[in-house]
């Protein structure tokens, strides 16, 4: 039996965070650096140690690539302390959290190690691929209630690659070591807001689910390859079939 790895993206793919993050991009720059910090260009799609590396080179720190590591040492530290912000301003985008529920019902490979009993004759394993450091993506979706069915382990996370694509390798070495299986080809499906999120899932065989949810159009998403586009998560029903492929609406 086929085991699926189903990778989340974050923000505007699964909620809204209202700017979290950036609060504690700009809280460590004043406590290392002091003053403002300067304005990365688009974060969308982005990993943190891209992110980061712009930002240090902007602000003009010698050696920037050399300080990513410290500076997402003090990022870790601090986001825990931003679970009362994510539950007073954050929103979780509409059914999102359905349709995670709905795939883990269709079984998550059994458990680790473990055969598992998709309704499709496959297990689903659920995770994250996202251009946050881990910490940052916990927090942001702890106090929202959408951790529940995500094995955090088998994901990867921004803080180890400044281009998204190699989080895709990395997440399938992290899946293979949880779960017996291969992971390779469209055994992974990558489910993001943005055209980096489908490059990525290109660029190393996997499937792209676009959902509209964040800057770009459906019409984007289509341009930039992406194997299905959702306009939202709203339709659980529409949205397991496009991960799945099993009735993956046309772009």
């Amino acid at each position: 039996m086929r085991r699926l790895l189903v990778l989340w993206d974050v923000d505007y793919t699964l909620i809204d965070s209202d700017g979290v993050g950036r609060e504690l991009y700009r809280g460590v720059f004043a406590e290392m650096f002091g003053g403002d910090m300067p304005q990365p260009g688009s974060m969308a799609g982005r990993t943190d140690r891209a992110i980061a590396v712009e930002v240090l080179t902007l602000a003009g720190v010698d050696e920037p690539r050399g300080r990513v590591d410290e500076f997402h040492r003090l990022m870790a530290a601090r986001a825990p302390g931003l679970a009362g912000l994510v539950a007073e301003r954050s929103l979780v985008l509409p059914g999102a959290g359905e349709a995670i529920a709905a795939l883990a019902r269709l079984g998550e490979a059994g458990g680790r190690g473990g055969s598992g009993g998709a309704a499709d004759g496959r297990g689903v394993v659920q995770s994250l691929l996202t251009g946050n450091i881990r910490p940052l993506a916990e927090v942001k979706l702890g106090p929202l209630g959408l951790t529940e069915h995500l094995d955090l382990d088998a994901g990867a996370y921004g803080g180890t690659h400044e281009v998204r694509a190699e989080l895709v390798h990395e997440a399938r070495r992290n899946a293979a070591r949880a779960y017996t299986g291969d992971f390779g080809g469209d055994a992974t499906v990558i489910v993001g807001d943005t055209p980096l999120d489908v490059e990525a899932a290109l660029a190393t065989g996997a499937r792209a689910v676009g959902v509209a949810t964040g800057r770009f159009t459906v019409s984007e998403l289509a341009a930039a390859g992406a194997h299905a586009v959702l306009p939202d998560l709203a339709d659980t029903d529409l949205v397991v079939a496009a991960i799945l492929g099993t009735e993956a609406p046309a772009p």
